[in-house]
């Protein structure tokens, strides 16, 4: 599958059908990062060439993230996903909103710059109060 969708455009066409704020907004954030870094990638990978499932769910009417499968793949082959720091603190904060891994804190505020600390941020605000909320809070 090649996608040449933006990030925010991509992610805004995962989360149709999403019923969960924390997977929403997670995936929101994957898509406002680096214009999609991770879900492009996702998008275009094929789960057997990486080791594991897709971390793409095709099931549905609509594509979404699997958020089960993209924790599993955070700790059963982490060499699969290859990327720079900051680019995998992303990944786990956006993996932690939907409870699939824990994040330490200190680690990802290291590994982060000004822009994706304030993605974080925005996406942490959405999964707790909702995306109509953000202007209330931002």
């Amino acid at each position: 599958m090649t996608v040449t969708s933006g990030g925010t455009a991509l992610a805004e066409a995962m989360v149709h059908g999403v019923g969960s704020e924390e997977m929403r907004a997670a995936t929101r954030l994957l898509g406002a990062h680096r214009d999609g870094y991770w879900l492009r990638r996702f998008a275009e990978e094929d789960g057997a060439a990486s080791g594991g499932p897709s971390l793409i769910d095709r099931s549905g009417p609509h594509a979404s993230v699997d958020w089960t499968a993209v924790g599993r793949r955070l700790f059963d082959v982490p060499w699969a996903l290859t990327a720079s720091r900051s680019e995998l603190a992303v990944l786990e904060c956006a993996t932690s909103l939907v409870g699939r891994c824990g994040v330490t804190l200190q680690q990802i505020l290291r590994a982060v710059d000004d822009n994706e600390f304030r993605l974080i941020t925005r996406a942490m605000t959405e999964a707790a109060y909702g995306a109509k909320a953000l202007d209330l809070f931002l």
